[in-house]
């Protein structure tokens, strides 16, 4: 697998990497024509990226009321109607994501609840614990809000890499990927690479430091790995048509095969090869990924042209 974080190409003429404009495609997917094990032949593959569809609608809801926490204590006026751009995505994200469970997981016989629904009622309980700290203690409540914002920009380092990979990655249009898949892969993605520097941005106004980043950068590292590893396990062991008992050794073989396939990225390498990326002390997103790719992706994309909006 390519490095993921190399350097993105030369941005276009007038696009600053650091500053996008980030706009917001309101898209809709028709799953009708989807099958269940969507990379043809390969349901560890397909289980493993469908580990994200089960925890990104309400990880999504998690990082826009992290932000939105935060915005009434932002000045820099760039900064706020990036937030706005951010914001407006990462809703159409959650839905979109959804949009995968309600219609095609559910539909194949998989439920998600077990995962689905702590987590929605830890979002619905969030605002007023929140609300409670900050009365309480206004600096507790701050480095509360710092510690999850840190977390979510190392979340976000994470889906602007795998954007960027699942951009380059021409191996899944060669196994044959379901288009309509592909393309919600492809989109969510190239709109990760676009507003990748936003939370970070956020971060640091709320004036988070190096130490406090290094922590949750940490934290963050064991939530990826069991959403990736587990979830893809919790998903494969309901699987109406895997046939076997799902062992972990029988997993690991599988997925070894994936990633020699192309498939999925290798999840070790991924998640421990960033950490000189996103550790390094002057490390800013800004400098990975490439905007005018995924700029260029989101021009051509079914779902965006559809939607109506040009992103230049």
């Amino acid at each position: 697998m390519a490095t993921p974080s190399a350097p993105g190409t030369t941005a276009a003429p007038g696009l600053d990497e650091r500053h996008p404009p980030i706009r917001t495609r309101r898209v809709a997917f028709d799953w009708s024509k989807t099958p269940l094990h969507w990379v043809p032949g390969d349901p560890v593959a397909t289980h493993i990226i469908n580990s994200f569809h089960i925890v990104l609608p309400e990880g999504e809801k998690w990082f826009i009321q992290c932000v939105k926490d935060a915005r009434p204590h932002i000045r820099d006026e760039r900064l706020l109607a990036e937030i706005k751009g951010f914001i407006g995505q990462e809703m159409v994200h959650a839905r979109s994501h959804q949009g995968v469970l309600d219609r095609l997981l559910e539909a194949g016989g998989i439920d998600v609840t077990r995962i689905t629904g702590p987590a929605g009622q830890g979002n619905t309980e969030r605002p007023a614990r929140m609300a409670a700290l900050k009365e309480r203690s206004p600096r507790r409540w701050r480095r509360r809000l710092r510690f999850e914002l840190a977390a979510v920009a190392s979340i976000e380092h994470y889906t602007a890499v795998l954007g960027q990979w699942i951009m380059d990655n021409r191996r899944l249009d060669e196994a044959g990927v379901d288009p309509t898949m592909l393309d919600l892969l492809r989109w969510h993605g190239a709109e990760e690479v676009e507003h990748r520097s936003v939370v970070f941005d956020v971060y640091k106004a709320m004036g988070g430091g190096y130490l406090m980043r290094v922590a949750a950068w940490v934290v963050s590292l064991f939530f990826l790995y069991w959403a990736l590893i587990g979830g893809s396990l919790f998903l494969l062991r309901q699987d109406p048509l895997v046939k076997g008992r799902v062992t972990l050794p029988r997993f690991l073989r599988a997925y070894r095969r994936s990633v020699r396939r192309g498939h999925v990225p290798g999840v070790f390498r991924l998640l421990l090869g960033e950490a000189p990326v996103y550790l390094r002390p002057g490390h800013h997103p800004s400098k990975i990924c490439s905007t005018p790719q995924a700029l260029d992706y989101l021009m051509r994309s079914p779902a965006a042209r559809a939607a109506g909006y040009d992103p230049y």
